[in-house]
């Protein structure tokens, strides 16, 4: 009987270097822009004073600890509760909208016989993402604005009376749920688009020889096949459930402030207009952190119920 062979020492190869030359810039980026900035998680845990003619550094190491007091900016703040149902609600109504949306987009555009309509459409939807929220704020405004505005023209045409939207808080949530649908639904539907372009052709026609529709054809074959994505989608996108889109939320409403506050304001908002008030910066820190802590909990437990359900879907 022949011995049984000894593996392979594991040898550095031609293919090893080329991969890890074109992850270096990836892996520099990171460093430079998500490792080293995390030093600074240490601000949540002082009482930060600048001291005049020394650096960042310095003033940071040299500042008193205030351990867990800062945090108290956030929990003891009047608008705690406003802020946080907001930023969790607004973003459960995105993650549930947004993934019928761009599943359903997705589907109707992949049915399209004519491929030169389906790249037109493509890109037109997928034209939105490409646009900066201040940009978007600009062709809002054109709509909403109380003088000139679009809508309040054509309601004084009317013989109606003009409404001031920037000081209508009950607008606002759909407003602003819509202006985020049709900014990120282009880019999620194009995803699910390349998923469902990667579904092996014979599914289908073996459907069809089996007397399938179009309708059955989606519900027992393409749909079965996004699952993977659509769970990896959700799971991303609960993460990220305790943060908001800070220009979606404060370009669009011109402040996330005064009548409106309750309906736009959510902690990012919150913190940036306590960044322009005497806040300490230490403060402002604490309520940074815990958002940052709150949504890597988020991701793990969504991860860990999906694992339960379903273990092949999760992503850790």
């Amino acid at each position: 009987m022949s011995k049984p062979s000894k593996k392979k020492k594991n040898r550095w190869t031609k293919n090893d270097t080329e991969l890890t030359v074109m992850a270096l810039p990836t892996t520099v980026w990171y460093i430079l822009f998500s490792f080293l900035p995390m030093f600074g998680l240490i601000i949540a845990f002082k009482n930060y004073k600048i001291t005049g003619g020394k650096s960042f550094i310095y003033n940071l190491l040299h500042s008193d600890w205030a351990g867990f007091k800062n945090f108290s900016f956030l929990i003891r703040s009047n608008d705690l509760f406003v802020i946080l149902r907001n930023t969790i609600l607004y973003n459960l109504a995105f993650i549930a909208l947004g993934m019928v949306f761009s599943v359903g987009l997705a589907i109707m555009i992949s049915l399209l016989h004519n491929k030169r309509a389906s790249k037109v459409y493509q890109t037109m939807m997928f034209f939105p993402y490409f646009m900066s929220w201040v940009v978007a704020s600009y062709f809002l405004d054109a709509f909403l604005n109380q003088d000139n505005g679009l809508i309040n023209s054509i309601m004084r045409n009317a013989g109606k009376e003009p409404i001031q939207w920037y000081m209508s808080a009950g607008v606002w949530p759909f407003i602003l749920i819509f202006m985020y649908l049709w900014k990120s639904t282009g880019y999620n539907m194009v995803i699910y688009l390349s998923s469902i372009s990667g579904i092996d052709t014979t599914l289908y026609e073996a459907a069809v020889m089996d007397g399938a529709n179009k309708r059955q054809q989606v519900w027992h074959i393409t749909l079965p096949c996004l699952k993977s994505v659509i769970i990896m989608m959700f799971i991303l996108n609960v993460g990220k459930v305790f943060y908001s889109d800070f220009g979606l939320f404060f370009q669009l409403s011109q402040g996330a402030s005064g009548s409106i506050f309750k309906t736009t304001a959510t902690i990012d908002t919150y913190v940036y207009n306590a960044l322009q008030s005497s806040t300490p910066i230490g403060m402002t820190s604490a309520a940074t952190f815990f958002q940052s802590v709150a949504c890597c909990i988020t991701i793990l437990l969504a991860n860990a119920i999906v694992k339960k359900i379903d273990e092949d879907s999760a992503i850790i």
